[in-house]
């Protein structure tokens, strides 16, 4: 019996993968195990692996399609089996499908323009949604219809989606909540007057009074659109003509989930970031004399973000409300601390994890950052390499002072660092020449108050100002 090859689960935020190429061509013998097509998730591109021994035979899947995890793309059987859709037997050669039509062969089907779930038309109504993002939305009685997609190419709701639109939910009285459900009232289109912007009685009665005098005006408005259309001015948005564009390269991949995340980040958080100016001389002093004394033991030279990975978690230790992510109705405080560290890679910026930093050593700690840093840059991640509880973000080595970074959603906060230097500073009461560094702590105001978050900095630049109080840790 012929064994399904199916994309398998490969972390628990991915939904959807892209087919990057075949290893093996249609109709080849395979060994199970073997390694027969790549495909590419938002971190890493992972290789799939034949489920048995025989045959393999594809489905109308192309290289570059967008595929959902958990999809069947192929089989493996015997050499005259053919593909057949989920639910239905795989036909062999010369056979017809259960429709009575001819069982198409692996050349027309990959002739199709389209993958399969675009290649029959979208009834009207019908929603495609992941299965975490029905569950999410059974949970929370949302009406799929009303999401936006942004999964299979802007077709399909993934989970994503869901908690974004129930993070735009606006605050609502009961009686305004009542009034606008029983006229069929969209609260999102409302700007709410009440306190924290919530939606009152008297914000929804205004919609509908105003609803009602524009429907007088319906006819008004038809017969200008009668009248003969005057040229529009081209907007900001306008695509620039051909001439000017010296390249297009399409939003897709690690880019697109990449502006889709930052995107959401910067449109759904209260972001508020702090600014710090570090004595970094004797964290400067700490990492040369560590290199001098272990580096050849090691087998590396002990890095700043190693260092950093130490602080930032004692700092998460003491002060729990940092290690923290949003829910849609809740703020979850976690008890592990799994520090992300962002690498910029030729695929674009990757934030591998050192999970459990705070139970770690400066030795376990570069090791395994170093390992997490060398498989990013080649595009050989795990699933498990991300998922972390904070970030720490660096532009010191293209030396950048400061900035304010983009918090990593769901967690509660970020580290931005900035280059180390040679300054003028005020040390014991004296002028004089100190390497100073600047920390820049980006925070979601809706998890955690500024004044908290101040003293978590300040702990993070007492650590660097005073590395030695890492051994009272």
């Amino acid at each position: 019996m012929a064994k399904e090859l199916y994309i398998p689960k490969l972390g628990q935020t991915v939904d959807e993968v892209r087919i990057v190429r075949f290893l093996v061509e249609e109709g080849a013998k395979v060994d199970q195990g073997q390694e027969v097509m790549e495909v590419e998730t938002d971190k890493a591109v992972f290789a799939v692996e034949s489920p048995a021994r025989g045959f393999i035979h594809y489905g109308p899947f192309k290289e570059d399609s967008t595929v959902p995890v958990l999809t069947v793309v192929g089989i493996v059987g015997k050499a005259d089996e053919k593909f057949a859709p989920q639910g239905e037997a795989p036909a062999t050669a010369g056979t017809t499908s259960a429709t009575g039509e001819a069982t198409p062969e692996r050349a027309e089907a990959t002739s199709s323009a389209e993958a399969p779930q675009a290649a029959a038309p979208i009834a009207p109504g019908k929603v495609f949604a992941s299965p975490r993002a029905r569950q999410l939305a059974a949970t929370e009685h949302v009406d799929l219809s009303k999401v936006t997609p942004t999964g299979g190419g802007g077709v399909r709701v993934a989970e994503r989606d869901v908690k974004a639109y129930l993070a735009s939910a606006p605050k609502v009285t009961p009686v305004a909540e009542r009034m606008a459900a029983e006229a069929g009232l969209d609260l999102r289109s409302l700007t709410g007057s009440g306190v924290g912007g919530t939606v009152t009685k008297e914000d929804v009665q205004r919609a509908l009074e105003k609803a009602k005098a524009g429907a007088g005006e319906q006819e008004r408005v038809a017969e200008v659109e009668k009248a003969p259309a005057v040229p529009a001015v081209p907007s900001p948005s306008t695509p620039a003509p051909e001439q000017e564009v010296r390249e297009r390269v399409p939003l897709k991949g690690v880019r697109a989930i990449i502006a889709e995340r930052m995107g959401a980040s910067a449109h759904t958080v209260a972001r508020v970031t702090l600014f710090m100016d570090v004595d970094a001389t004797e964290f400067v002093a700490l990492r040369e004399r560590l290199k001098a004394k272990v580096s050849e033991a090691w087998g590396f030279a002990p890095g700043y973000n190693d260092l950093l990975v130490r602080v930032v978690s004692v700092a998460l230790r003491r002060y729990p409300y940092m290690n923290a992510r949003i829910t849609p109705d809740s703020i979850e405080y976690l008890n592990p601390i799994h520090i992300g560290v962002a690498v910029d890679t030729d695929r674009g910026l990757l934030v591998p994890v050192v999970r459990n930093a705070d139970q770690k050593n400066l030795h376990q700690v570069g090791s395994e950052l170093r390992e997490l840093v060398e498989r990013a840059r080649k595009g050989r991640s795990l699933p498990t390499d991300f998922g972390g509880t904070f970030t720490i973000t660096s532009l010191g080595p293209v030396d950048v002072d400061g900035f304010t970074p983009i918090i990593n959603l769901p967690e509660a906060a970020i580290l931005g660092v900035g280059r180390i230097a040679d300054k003028a500073a005020v040390y014991k009461g004296q002028l004089a020449v100190r390497k100073m560094m600047t920390l820049s702590l980006a925070f979601d105001h809706r998890v955690v108050d500024g004044a908290p978050a101040a003293r978590f900095l300040k702990t993070i630049k007492e650590l660097v100002e005073e590395p030695f109080l890492l051994l009272a840790e």
